[in-house]
């Protein structure tokens, strides 16, 4: 593979990984979901490590598997192109039969700004990527939004903000899935608190931003990426028209 487009290397890669994180699901079955996992995770991550130092020798990487050391570098604060990934996006759902809700991601930050994203969302046969951002179906007309939440644990506040707003809420896997499913049309929002890093949300930013979709923290403020601390622990990713009633309905509860 010889990728100069930052665009391409993005969708190929993350599509490259997520072809591999599917046949070995194939491969290995689900008689044991824990092994599955961390085999899937270490696989991919070694993949996308060797092929950004191949393809991207002089570029920094923060993935979600590297281990506490290499995060650490303080190199990759000071380098001006950093490549965020999550090699396996949604691990538990990877490990369950039959869910199609885990995903790889793949971002390019330069100098402040995700420039470049794909998500793969290997089981459901398609990639996500700033090459062709994802055109958006128009919502229906007179349809309750729908807001995308953790299975797993969905904000306390959700259940008011969905009242507030006249939502309903729909629990999705991982965060690339729920973010692809707002660029899909499955949803109409995505509301997230209480703990997430930057690799959980950087590439799927990435492909919505260049979408026109809204993506911010719950209160507002700018996601900020290749930071010391990675922590990034709450996003809001929304039809813009929906924003502001979202963003109104989170304040006032918080107040």
């Amino acid at each position: 593979m010889t990728v100069r487009d930052d665009h391409i290397l993005a969708a190929e890669l993350a599509t490259a990984a997520g072809e591999k994180l599917a046949a070995l699901r194939a491969e290995r079955g689900f008689g044991d979901p824990s092994e599955l996992r961390k085999e899937g995770d270490a696989a991919s991550h070694v993949f996308l490590m060797e092929a950004l130092s191949r393809l991207r020798p002089a570029d920094s990487v923060l993935s979600e598997e590297a281990t506490s050391e290499e995060r650490l570098d303080p190199r990759r604060l000071r380098a001006e192109r950093v490549w965020i990934v999550d090699p396996l996006d949604g691990t538990r759902e990877f490990g369950e039969e039959g869910r199609t809700d885990w995903a790889v991601h793949v971002a390019l930050w330069e100098r402040g700004t995700l420039t470049a994203g794909a998500v793969a969302l290997p089981a459901q046969g398609r990639t996500l990527s700033t090459l062709e951002p994802p055109v958006r179906p128009a919502p229906e007309a007179g349809a309750r939004p729908r807001i995308a939440v953790s299975r797993t644990r969905p904000p306390e506040f959700v259940q008011n903000l969905a009242r507030l707003a006249g939502a309903d809420l729909v629990p999705i896997g991982s965060a690339g899935a729920k973010i692809s499913a707002v660029l899909t049309g499955q949803v109409e929002a995505y509301v997230h608190a209480g703990g997430q890093y930057e690799w959980d949300s950087a590439a799927p930013v990435a492909v919505a931003l260049a979408s026109g979709v809204h993506a911010s923290r719950i209160d507002g403020s700018p996601l900020v990426y290749n930071q010391p601390d990675p922590s990034l622990p709450d996003i809001l990713v929304s039809l813009p028209g929906l924003a502001p009633t979202l963003l109104a309905g989170i304040r006032d509860l918080h107040r």
